[in-house]
């Protein structure tokens, strides 16, 4: 089986040869720990998501470039020390960010964010000139050379990069900050209905070129709406907001033929999964183990209404080999007789992995799934 053919079986819970090897990329100080250990520049360089990472080995996946975020965009930096910057980035927020440790522009810590561009609809209102679906700088230059090199493909095709979009609870919070807009669920309520309809329909004018000129397989909502003890947003909160602004999308997607639609969230997402299977979102992932959130488990709950992707733990692989192999096997195995899984780490590797135990846990996967 190609590339395409292997990742469409796996998540429609088909025969495939295998399942697919991908990876959700690592830290910037774990980029500098594996050159210390051995590996060169160019065998760690590229994108992980589209399989570029020479060592690695992973199956090839493409996205196609879509810009949808604001354009012109709000960046400016106020106040930059030898120990700290203040900016606002394209969305409007105001950061403050350490720059000690940073590598691969990439922080040791999380930046504090000081403010949000929305905090009610005359805000949203000035947000909004900033998102015109039909600015033709949305779409790549080499648009139409893309389109045939994509024609013939035999790897698997997204719309939009991961975090291209990002999703609706994820845009939402770039606009009010995570506090500000739990509170407007019930204090705005009118608004964020506003805000979310507007961005259904910018999602729909703006991809829609592109979908009616190239065959796409599958699209990621990153939403990132839990955390370690459960969703920041109650079931009902999804129901009366989401649900219906997602099945719209997933429609949308669905008559223009794309088959996979991803949900990308950290945290414990436990009680909300019956409302995105319901939304018609068919694969989740990364599925934290530090959450509680256990493919196995998931899959005995839900069975082939959800295919999954990731789960595997790691700070397993920050320990040792018996450690990794214990992980692996409790959570591969079961899931390998009726498909629909895809084993990934459950999120970007930390610097503590060393890299003799992550290629341990990369061959530990391929023989897996050829003695089985």
């Amino acid at each position: 089986m190609n590339d395409r053919e292997r990742y469409l079986a796996t998540m429609s819970f088909q025969h495939a040869d295998r399942y697919p090897y991908y990876e959700l990329g690592i830290w910037g100080q774990t980029y500098e720990r594996w050159l210390r250990e051995g590996l060169k520049e160019e065998e760690l360089q590229g994108d992980w998501f589209r399989g570029e990472v020479k060592f690695a080995h992973l199956d090839k996946r493409e996205f196609i470039k879509l810009d949808m975020g604001p354009i012109p965009g709000f960046e400016k930096t106020i106040e930059e020390t030898d120990r700290y910057i203040i900016f606002i980035d394209r969305w409007g927020q105001k950061h403050r960010g350490l720059k000690e440790g940073t590598a691969r522009g990439t922080r040791l810590s999380m930046d504090t964010y000081m403010d949000f561009f929305v905090k009610n609809r005359s805000d949203f209102l000035e947000m909004k000139k900033h998102f015109d679906p039909y600015e033709p700088t949305r779409y790549p230059q080499n648009w139409n050379e893309l389109k045939k090199k994509w024609q013939n493909r035999d790897y698997p095709l997204y719309l939009t990069e991961n975090c291209g979009f990002g999703g609706l609870y994820w845009n939402l919070r770039q606009m009010f900050g995570t506090e500000n807009l739990s509170y407007a669920f019930f204090d705005q309520a009118s608004l964020i209905h506003e805000i979310l309809d507007f961005m259904v329909e910018f999602f729909i004018k703006t991809t829609e070129k592109a979908l009616k000129e190239v065959e796409v397989d599958a699209f990621i909502f990153n939403e990132d709406f839990a955390y370690k003890s459960g969703p920041l947003i109650s079931p009902k909160i999804y129901r009366e907001f989401f649900l219906p602004r997602h099945r719209e999308i997933v429609e949308f997607l669905r008559k223009h033929g794309v088959k996979v639609i991803e949900l990308d969230s950290d945290g414990n997402t436990e009680d909300l999964i019956p409302l995105l299977i319901e939304a018609g979102i068919n694969c989740h992932f990364p599925l934290e183990a530090a959450a509680g959130m256990d493919p196995v488990k998931i899959r005995k709950k839900y069975g082939k209404n959800l295919a999954l992707m990731g789960g595997i733990d790691k700070r397993e692989l920050a320990k040792d080999k018996k450690a990794i192999e214990k992980e692996v096997r409790r959570k591969i195995l079961p899931m390998l007789k009726e498909g629909g899984y895809i084993p990934t780490v459950d999120h970007t590797v930390p610097p503590d992995v060393p890299l003799e135990n992550f290629l341990y846990y990369l061959e530990l996967k391929r023989k897996l799934v050829e003695g089985y």
